[in-house]
């Protein structure tokens, strides 16, 4: 005895195949992707989003070292700490609080002038080494080093070279005599010092990115701009420029969110003083956390609002370079 197979009429579409039923052949085509990325999956679970999660409600808390849950010797004190809703938001931003927006204002000069000078410098140093010269794998080792050192290795390096008493920079000064600075106990040479570690380490990675993209634009570029009697600002502002946008617009984006939320340069180099001079928002939110009588949400409500800062710049900043691009294609 044989079946044979009803065929729908003509013209009739087939039934659709239940959502279930499609999700389950395509984890059963693709287990093993699934199987690849599942770990991936759980590190991102456990170690990014939980914290966050976690963040965020303390956040709408007024949790602190007082009213959290701890351990005094046998006896273990119960959590009393109270969700408190929008609270600690409407204090911080509406300036209440008293610290957040002279940290915010330090925290953009900071941002701006390191990228701009990360940027700015590491673009000569790489049109620099992407001429043929003598010696040019040398100077690309040693101007790659600051990027290899880590980079507590290198505050704890600026700290003996910025030091008041025998430290390098004012023994150089005090033999031109000119004088000594304490570079990391006045406000303003704190500021100048840990912005001038900061671009010392972050100029490599810039040049080396570019480094790599100039040396994806074709030549023959270069070639036809200097016949049609282009000069060298010419050539760097038709060529150069329009040919390291890709590049400029990843790494702009990468240095600003990595310089924004730069701890250890000024954490280990001046400790955010003198007198919370030098604190960015991440070094203040560190502070709030592990320092005096401990606040965790307020540490949690900075951390937060930095997430948002950040997620917005990125979003805004992608949305600019796609329309750039958008109007250069046209």
């Amino acid at each position: 005895m044989t079946s044979t197979a009803v065929r729908p009429p003509a013209g009739v579409a087939p039934d659709p195949v239940p959502p279930r039923g499609r999700l389950r052949e395509r984890t059963g085509q693709h287990w093993y992707a699934w199987a690849m990325i599942a770990p991936v999956v759980l590190v991102l679970v456990v170690l990014v989003l939980y914290p966050l999660a976690q963040g965020v409600y303390l956040s709408l808390t007024n949790a602190n070292e007082m009213n959290s849950a701890r351990t005094i010797g046998v006896n273990e004190i119960e959590a009393t700490y109270e969700f408190v809703g929008l609270d600690n938001y409407f204090e911080v931003l509406s300036g209440a609080e008293g610290a957040f927006y002279p940290r915010l204002a330090w925290t953009l000069v900071w941002t701006v002038t390191c990228v701009l000078l990360h940027y700015s410098l590491g673009l000569g140093l790489a049109m620099l080494l992407n001429r043929a010269m003598r010696g040019r794998s040398a100077y690309r080792m040693l101007l790659i080093l600051p990027w290899a050192v880590p980079p507590f290795v290198a505050a704890f390096a600026w700290r003996l070279v910025l030091n008041t008493e025998g430290g390098v920079l004012n023994s150089v000064l005090n033999a031109l005599g000119l004088g000594s600075v304490n570079w990391l106990g006045e406000p303003f040479a704190a500021k100048i010092s840990v912005l001038m570690v900061n671009i010392w380490l972050g100029v490599p990675f810039m040049m080396v990115a570019l480094l790599g993209g100039l040396q994806t634009v074709p030549r023959e570029l270069y070639e036809a701009a200097e016949m049609d009697g282009a000069t060298p600002w010419q050539r760097f502002r038709a060529v150069t420029l329009p040919g390291l946008r890709p590049v400029s617009g990843t790494v702009i984006l990468l240095g600003t969110i990595w310089t924004f939320n730069q701890f250890p340069v000024i954490a280990l180099l001046t400790g955010g003083g003198p007198g919370g001079a030098t604190n960015i928002l991440v070094t203040e939110a560190y502070e709030r956390a592990f320092q005096g009588i401990r606040d965790y949400a307020g540490a949690a409500t900075y951390g937060a609002i930095i997430a948002s800062m950040l997620i917005v710049f990125a979003v805004l900043y992608r949305r600019w370079l796609e329309r750039q691009s958008a109007e250069v294609l046209s």
